[in-house]
């Protein structure tokens, strides 16, 4: 509850939807070193040859409640780098982006990485989107 101008108390709430949850948490997850890329199922991989356009929410799955909030991000990662120390990043990161940009809680995390790719594989593959 909070009080307006005149003193009268006012039913106040603020909700988010699913999409600026995962946003939030592509964005930020994408920042940190070593994740290449959030990746999604065969489908949205299919899906995403006829969409033009990079979606930040690929790859996430969210169940946003009132106070908290439950993630689960699939990403490719860099070949050589250390997947555990890149999940406690991309976990302390997302928790700490959540909290400060929604008052949200991050309850549950789970970052399942589908695949890995040298330097030599990226490159080829940003060569040929040019």
């Amino acid at each position: 509850m909070a009080v307006n101008n005149d003193g009268e108390q006012l039913k106040t709430k603020l909700t988010f939807d699913d999409q600026v949850i995962k946003k939030i948490a592509g964005i930020t997850a994408n920042q940190v070193d070593g994740v290449i890329s959030l990746d999604g199922n065969v489908f949205s991989e299919l899906t995403d040859r006829f969409t033009p356009g990079s979606d930040t929410t690929k790859g996430i799955a969210a169940d946003v409640g009132e106070q908290q909030v439950s993630l689960k991000l699939e990403a490719t990662i860099e070949y050589g780098k250390n997947a555990t120390q890149i999940f406690k990043e991309v976990l302390a990161k997302v928790k700490q982006a959540l909290k400060e940009m929604t008052g949200l809680t991050l309850v549950e995390f789970e970052l399942h990485i589908n695949d890995v790719k040298t330097q030599a594989e990226i490159k080829d593959e940003n060569s040929n989107k040019e």
